[in-house]
């Protein structure tokens, strides 16, 4: 079945939105200061994130910085103050720049920092205050979703990188993974299209380029096998029926095949046509994808016959 991903926080028009329904997040005033982070932190640890809806660094930060606390399963809160509207907070925080956040515990100001930060230093500022912080619900269901797509489920798969994409659209691991489940349901055409969709930053990232080389290798389709097989019996430094028949099991999706057609060529002469079947090898490895067992077990036998 596949993971249900809850609900976070979210950007509006013209700045951060308000959290969710709850005490975890919350916007402040100077009135409910101090009832919402002093008295507050005096039972756990209140993080107080300032900004103003004319702050774009602003606006990068605060979605991790909710994403990192919903994550942390109540063991600390979320403030948000809009100076524009709260001026005395800031001023009696000496605040300078924006984003500025603090961490309060106990009533006092205990750690900080200016400036936008990536979510593993948002989460690593958390958990200095708190301890460690699992995993989030996407990360949980990509997880999940990898697991299917490794068991050649792709189905269930393709369901849950879909899940994951209608809470953050920008998911680079759901797109690539979700284009991989399609073609192991036989819809290239659709990965096609959605491939050809992408701008070219996206494109450009290695998991997409990844995929953009499976496609590839379907591209060439899959020849009749028993040829290329008559020959290599007849000639086994028959290299070009060899590293043909490596394409046509990869078009197969037979990939150890694959491999090993063109580990037998490097074992039987490494610079054959300039390389070529180690070039196509590590075609073979960006259109797998790094963790598959081909791929692992492929780079393992390549790293043995190019140095024996």
């Amino acid at each position: 079945m596949a993971m249900i991903i809850g609900e976070g926080g979210g950007q509006g028009p013209d700045g951060p939105a308000a959290g969710p329904a709850g005490d975890v997040i919350k916007d402040a005033t100077t009135e409910t200061f101090q009832a919402d982070v002093l008295e507050a932190s005096m039972q756990q640890p209140v993080i107080v994130d300032l900004w103003a809806p004319w702050c774009e660094p602003c606006k990068q930060l605060q979605p991790a910085l909710e994403k990192v606390v919903a994550n942390a399963g109540g063991k600390i809160r979320l403030v948000k103050v809009n100076i524009d509207e709260e001026q005395q907070i800031a001023q009696a925080l000496r605040v300078q720049s924006i984003p500025a956040v603090f961490a309060f515990d106990k009533g006092q100001p205990v750690d900080g920092f200016v400036g936008a930060q990536s979510e593993s230093q948002i989460k690593a500022f958390v958990e200095r205050l708190i301890g460690p912080v699992g995993p989030s619900p996407v990360d949980q269901a990509l997880e999940q979703a990898q697991a299917a797509l490794e068991a050649e489920d792709f189905g269930q798969a393709a369901a849950v990188f879909q899940q994951v994409m209608q809470h953050e659209p920008g998911n680079i691991d759901a797109l690539a993974g979700l284009g991989r489940a399609m073609i192991g349901l036989g819809n290239i055409d659709d990965v096609r299209e959605l491939v050809d969709s992408l701008d070219e930053p996206t494109r450009a990232d290695d998991r997409i380029h990844g995929l953009i080389a499976q496609l590839d290798l379907l591209s060439e389709g899959a020849a009749d096998l028993a040829p290329l097989n008559a020959r290599i019996a007849a000639d086994e430094n028959d290299h070009e029926a060899r590293f043909e028949l490596a394409k046509a099991l990869a078009a197969m999706n037979k990939r150890d095949e694959a491999v090993d057609a063109l580990i037998a060529i490097i074992e039987r002469k490494r610079d054959w046509n300039d390389e070529a079947a180690r070039k196509e090898l590590i075609k073979f490895f960006e259109a797998f994808g790094p963790t598959d067992p081909a791929t692992v077990e492929g780079r393992k036998k390549l790293s043995a016959a190019w140095f024996s």
